[in-house]
C-alpha cells in the first residue's frame, strides 16, 4: 500500500512540474482537426514542394 501511495505522489509531482513548466503554452485540448489542425509550418512544407519540381 505504501509504495502505491509513493508511486502515486511521484507521479503527481512530476506532472505538476511538466504542467508549471508548459505555462500558458501548454495546450491540453486534445487533438485537432480542421482549420485547428498545424502539422507543419507553410514555409517548410513550400520549400520542400519547390525543391522537388
Amino acid at each position: 500500500m505504501l509504495k502505491i501511495f509513493v508511486g502515486f505522489v511521484i507521479f503527481a509531482a512530476l506532472a505538476m512540474f511538466v504542467i508549471f513548466k508548459g505555462g500558458n503554452s501548454l495546450d491540453m485540448g486534445g487533438e485537432k482537426h480542421g482549420d485547428e489542425a498545424v502539422h507543419a509550418p507553410a514555409e517548410a512544407a513550400s520549400a520542400d514542394a519547390s525543391a522537388v519540381k
